[in-house]
């Protein structure tokens, strides 16, 4: 997931946009003060979102931690609502897909107790285009030079977290998400 959701940041950005959103008739930019609200309006209900998708993503390793579903004792909507409760889930929000249509959990072993690698994928996309901001030039050439041998060419060539650590010179760091959800001030 990170090679693909990094690439979307540059989407985002003010000068891409302006040099390649234009209108299909006259050929004009998309106007700043339209781009302006529509990066206002990106945070709009991520604490909800971040909840939901969490509360599914810790509901899936919880169900991926039990031993044994042979019992037939094993009663899947009292095992939700325990473990709902458990975590503290909020009452006013509800989880994004409930344990007995969540295709995710069951459908292949691809995705078992795994369902949490797009939430982990946010964390590390953020970050490492963290990198380019950071840079002063979202087109660095030597951050550029830098993505390339470490997320996008490597490969299986050493385990992930390491490649990462080659990259960005240290582990993730979560705060880049947040702020790009719009969780905690910039």
């Amino acid at each position: 997931e990170l090679p693909s959701q990094l690439m979307e940041h540059w989407f985002e950005e003010e000068s891409v946009l302006q040099d390649f959103a234009k209108h299909h008739e006259t050929n004009e930019s998309v106007p700043k003060e339209l781009l302006a609200k529509l990066k206002e309006a990106k945070s709009f209900n991520q604490g909800f979102e971040t909840i939901e998708y969490t509360a599914c993503a810790l509901m899936d390793m919880a169900l991926h931690s039990q031993s044994d579903y042979s019992d037939e004792s094993f009663d899947l909507v009292e095992f939700e609502k325990a473990e709902l409760e458990r975590l503290g889930m909020p009452q006013g929000i509800i989880m994004r897909h409930r344990p007995a249509h969540f295709a995710h959990l069951f459908a292949t072993e691809m995705y078992a107790a795994g369902y949490y690698v797009y939430l982990w994928a946010e964390v590390l996309d953020a970050d490492a285009y963290g990198a380019f901001v950071e840079a002063g030039n979202i087109f660095d050439k030597e951050t550029a030079e830098k993505a390339r041998k470490f997320i996008y060419s490597a490969g299986n060539t050493m385990a992930p977290d390491e490649l990462f650590r080659q990259f960005r010179g240290r582990d993730p760091d979560i705060s880049y998400m947040l702020k790009k959800k719009g969780l905690v001030k910039n």
